[in-house]
């Protein structure tokens, strides 16, 4: 007798913006783990500068959704220690260049515990934080620095570009037994997409390939992937078929993945927002230089930010990084070697 085929399971999908989508990470982890709780400045009362974590003081408390002082040093540190005895913080730090100030927190601390203790200890502390140009903040609150915690052993490092991927990345990060530096980007937020209403995770370490194509590796992270997608359509209509990666995040790092996509197309371009010089790009360029140089029909080559701190005129700001316009040059210039 023939079994009959069972029909279909469809999860349930709707579009909601990215800030949204890292909200319901963070409610479906505090409903489902009493360990896990949110701190940083003004994320009770105001629902934090971008509004990630409205709504959530009602829902959970004063005691698990917790305002600090402005000192980033002393909430970060408190954060390790809770953390340390078996609680799982998320810590909000407003701009990516305030984690300057509780670098040695971070680094000292957070990052090398689980190494100094002979594995024995962990750390399982969630920093979301957020960069990057956008609405004239100027030099001290528009920098892109996933570079200095890259270089970091013991951190891992997130960096989505979508609502669907914010989510489950968030998710994933808060479940890790390691300090993850969750790097938002702030024009992203009230960008909107397709999630699952169902419960998801994305583990750390593994990409994404947001288009097919087979000309040309478009490698990017955060607010260069929609720009990388524009391009590539645009370059569509001119006969180049481009492929965009996005590593989704950054340590671990998706490296098969890539190597799997230059193999195809043996011309790569990597487009990071900030500065090139010793940034992840870089890495990565001499990663596919050594792993997969039979493979390239050209060099790989790298589309970053100018070498200047970011002003804040809007013309002067969106010239400091790579546009719509440059992604396009690029892959010209590159299909035509």
């Amino acid at each position: 007798m023939t079994e009959l085929a069972q029909p279909e399971q469809r999860t349930a999908v709707r579009p909601i913006k990215y800030r949204e989508a890292l909200r319901e990470a963070l409610r479906e982890e505090m409903a489902s783990d009493p360990t896990v709780f949110v701190m940083g400045e003004g994320v009770a009362e105001r629902g934090g500068s971008f509004l990630v974590t409205a709504g959530l003081l009602d829902e959970f408390g004063p005691w698990r959704v917790i305002d600090t002082p402005i000192s980033e040093a002393s909430f970060c540190g408190a954060a390790v220690g809770a953390a340390i005895t078996g609680m799982r913080p998320v810590v909000e730090i407003l701009f990516v260049d305030f984690a300057l100030l509780a670098m040695d927190q971070i680094v000292n601390q957070a990052a090398k515990y689980r190494f100094l203790t002979c594995e024995q200890g962990r750390v399982p502390l969630v920093i979301r934080t957020q960069g990057g140009v956008g609405h004239s903040l100027a030099a001290q609150h528009s920098q892109s620095l996933e570079a200095l915690f890259y270089h970091i052993p013991g951190l891992k490092l997130a960096a989505p570009a979508t609502p669907y991927d914010a989510k489950g990345l968030l998710k994933a990060a808060i479940r890790c037994d390691d300090p993850v530096i969750f790097m938002e980007h702030k024009l992203l937020y009230p960008t909107e997409g397709s999630v699952p209403e169902d419960d998801y995770l994305i583990p750390l370490g593994v990409g994404d390939i947001k288009r097919a194509g087979f000309d040309v590796t478009l490698i990017a992270w955060s607010n260069m992937v929609p720009r990388c997608l524009a391009a590539a359509e645009r370059l569509t209509s001119e006969g180049v078929s481009v492929e965009v990666i996005d590593p989704r995040s950054l340590v671990p790092l998706d490296t098969d993945l890539i190597l799997a996509s230059v193999g195809k197309t043996g011309r790569v371009l990597i487009v990071q927002e900030a500065v090139r010089r010793g940034g992840v790009a870089s890495d990565i360029a001499a990663t596919v230089q050594e792993r997969a140089f039979t493979s390239l029909k050209a060099p790989v080559t790298i589309l970053a930010g100018r070498n200047t701190p970011i002003p804040f005129n809007p013309e002067l700001e969106q010239a400091c990084i790579p546009r719509e316009n440059d992604i396009v040059e690029a892959v010209r210039s590159l299909v035509l070697r």
